[in-house]
């Protein structure tokens, strides 16, 4: 081989291996671990945002009763079932009464000759004040006797002695009166005590409700307060909301809300914030409000989940980001600036944000920026960036 043909195949080697190298290069800038990181950006516009609080509640009544009752016995009958509409004060289920008829007799009878003993005691008394008033003539005849000498003092005394005795006699004829009528009232206070009772062995309807469930059968044995039957008011039945504690800012009572039941997801059904509770689940981090609903649906069942939408006032003017273009660092919210063809992190003051992933930035930038909206990985200042219409390109279609 010629050293000419030597040269030149060195210098095609060389070359195929500039060329080499060079791809390779190329191909680590573009596309390997050195190639720039793929961004989208946009520029933040001035906009209102309806921002709305969402969160997932359950079904429930707002007026219930546990119909039971107030001692411990055996449930004679229940007379109403599951599902049944009932009117106040309609008779519900009834307990065993036990020996009450047998002590109700007995207090009778005691109010008889309690009645008898009154009686007796005003007779009484009518003779005692009978005797007294004898008594109180034969004295002024006899204090008439004396001053003529005509009886002796001993006796006047004696008299005067049968005198106070049939006076004693009237207050102990008074009393024994006052004494019978105090215990004719005791025995009343009894019988109508005991006559409650058994009065609350037979359960009724406390308004117009509709019976959920049936918690015990004849012949069940139950405590006082343990409840035979439930029931509730269908017409206050409303949604227990709970919502993201860090996401309730404006939540109010009176505020427009949509319901969506789990049964019947196509339909939205109108209702507003009735009530707020007071104490919030700190294990959860919720807030609970109640819902109502402005007409409530036929064939609502207890219970049921409901996805509940409240939508608040529209906010002022200001500008506005996709969500996804917040991030966090060093404990700062903040953006990705593109300043020069370089991402620079900036921290922002942020507002409100609604559902559909839009979010107020208050302070820190203005309309002019490019803000990175979402990247390839994560980024840092001063790193190697492409900006792209989209991170994945949408596949044709055939």
């Amino acid at each position: 081989m010629s050293s000419k043909s030597l040269v030149f195949r060195r210098l095609a080697i060389g070359a195929a291996a500039l060329v080499l190298i060079g791809g390779i290069a190329f191909v680590s800038l573009r596309t390997g671990p050195l190639a720039p990181i793929k961004v989208t950006a946009a520029s933040p516009v001035e906009g209102s945002l309806s921002p709305a609080i969402f969160g997932i509640g359950t079904v429930e009544a707002r007026r219930s009763w546990m119909v039971g009752p107030t001692v411990a016995g055996r449930v004679l009958s229940v007379k109403v079932d599951v599902g049944d509409s009932v009117k106040a004060g309609q008779l519900l289920a009834e307990m065993d009464p036990v020996d009450f008829g047998q002590r109700l007799a007995a207090l009778d009878a005691s109010l008889a000759r309690a009645g008898s003993g009154q009686a007796a005691a005003q007779a009484q008394l009518q003779d005692a004040k009978a005797r007294s008033m004898l008594a109180a003539t034969n004295t002024q005849r006899n204090q008439g006797l004396a001053r003529q000498n005509f009886i002796s003092p001993g006796a006047l005394d004696a008299v005067l002695q049968t005198q106070a005795s049939a006076n004693a006699a009237v207050q102990a004829a008074q009393a024994n009166l006052v004494g019978a009528g105090q215990d004719l009232t005791r025995l009343k206070a009894e019988r109508a005590a005991l006559a409650q009772q058994r009065d609350n062995v037979r359960l009724f309807a406390p308004a117009d409700a509709v019976v959920t469930t049936r918690d015990a059968e004849a012949g069940s044995t139950v405590v006082a307060g343990q409840p035979v039957l439930r029931l509730i008011d269908p017409a206050s039945l409303w949604v227990k909301l709970r919502v993201d504690q860090g996401r309730s800012n404006g939540l109010a009572t009176g505020v427009k809300a949509s319901i969506v039941l789990r049964s019947n997801p196509q339909t939205t059904l109108p209702g507003q914030v009735a009530r707020i509770e007071l104490l919030a689940d700190s294990v959860t981090e919720e807030r609970i409000a109640q819902v109502a609903f402005d007409a409530p649906p036929s064939g609502l069942s207890v219970g049921e989940m409901a996805e509940v939408t409240l939508r608040l006032s529209a906010t002022a003017p200001a500008l506005l980001l996709p969500n996804a273009a917040i991030q966090h660092q060093q404990g700062q919210n903040g953006v990705w600036l593109i300043k020069a063809g370089k991402p620079e992190f900036a921290a922002v003051q942020l507002g409100t944000q609604s559902l559909d992933g839009q979010v107020q930035v208050l302070k820190g930038l203005d309309k002019t920026n490019q803000v990175v909206i979402y990247s390839q990985k994560a980024l840092s200042s001063g790193a190697r960036i492409s900006v792209v219409d989209a991170l994945v390109k949408p596949e044709a279609k055939p």
